[in-house]
């Protein structure tokens, strides 16, 4: 069984204000593949503390890969004389290697009222148990639907390209072979194609009524269920029979809100064990979504 967990750890800032990145570990430990977002990198709110150094290293033999939508200058150095860079984004580990990485920036509209944060989705690509996945982690603009559903739409897009970018490196002709007949790109090319799984966790900041959730997932159908495209999305916790209007993770202006989610592949949705949510979970102001799929 493999066992994912999404957790939106507002750079560890739990209910009660205190930030607090042990809370966070204990919520999170003995997931295979652990998908994090709102991790932050030298911000005096989090005490200018590097949050991806002490997260990896509460996870020895994990791999790991972290993705900064927001990355600028803070003017300060570190102990090692170089700058220090103000970085906020997702975090991926994972019990197992990391094929490779991919980080994509999500549109984003500039706004003289209420905050704009650019918005980002790493891609990660994992064996696990025998099964290839891509994971994409990420984190959806807060601010209106009309914002995030092109968001939605560069995620669908990504998924739907990916086979034909290929992978990384591709492809088997040197341009500019070696004299000796040796390859300069031959550590890079990898044998194997895209894999055709795959899995979308994260903060999508919306709930099941929006038209960005039903982008995802499919209009609802007046004879049941919803119309999901064989290439594309299904919700992990409505498909393991959670209540489709439960199941809340976070809230939204003091009502309770399911706003996180694992969309699992059309083609995986039979591995679907079981998703559930950490209600207990004190770390963050959302909670923790995780996932078991039998592959």
């Amino acid at each position: 069984m493999i066992k994912i967990v999404t957790y939106n750890i507002q750079f560890g800032r739990g209910r009660d204000s205190k930030v607090d990145l042990g809370r966070i570990i204990d919520a999170v430990r003995g997931a295979d593949v652990i998908a994090l977002q709102e991790v932050d990198r030298f911000w005096t709110r989090s005490d200018m503390v590097d949050q991806v150094e002490v997260l990896v290293d509460a996870f020895p033999g994990y791999d790991y890969a972290f993705g900064a939508g927001v990355d600028q200058a803070t003017g300060t150095v570190g102990g090692d004389g170089r700058p220090q860079r103000r970085q906020f984004g997702n975090l991926f580990l994972s019990r197992e290697p990391i094929e490779y990485t991919r980080h994509h920036l999500l549109p984003k509209r500039a706004s003289i009222g209420p905050l704009s944060i650019q918005r980002s989705a790493l891609e990660c690509a994992v064996q696990l148990s025998g099964t290839r996945i891509r994971f994409m982690n990420t984190h959806l603009t807060h601010l209106c639907s009309e914002t995030r559903l092109p968001q939605a739409q560069e995620l669908l897009r990504i998924h739907e390209e990916t086979p034909y970018e290929g992978l990384p490196v591709c492809g088997n002709i040197e341009v500019n072979p070696l004299d000796d007949g040796g390859d300069y790109w031959a550590d890079g090319v990898m044998s194997e194609e895209v894999p055709a799984h795959a899995v979308m966790l994260g903060d999508f900041n919306c709930t099941p009524d929006t038209p960005e959730y039903e982008l995802i997932s499919g209009p609802l159908s007046p004879y049941g269920g919803r119309v999901t495209h064989p290439l594309g999305f299904v919700d992990a916790w409505v498909y393991a029979g959670g209540d489709p209007d439960g199941g809340f993770t976070s809230d939204v202006k003091d009502q309770p809100a399911r706003l996180d989610y694992a969309f699992v592949s059309a083609g995986l949705r039979e591995c679907i064990a079981r998703c559930w949510v950490d209600e207990a979970a004190p770390g963050s102001d959302h909670q923790p979504v995780w996932l078991e799929l039998a592959a």
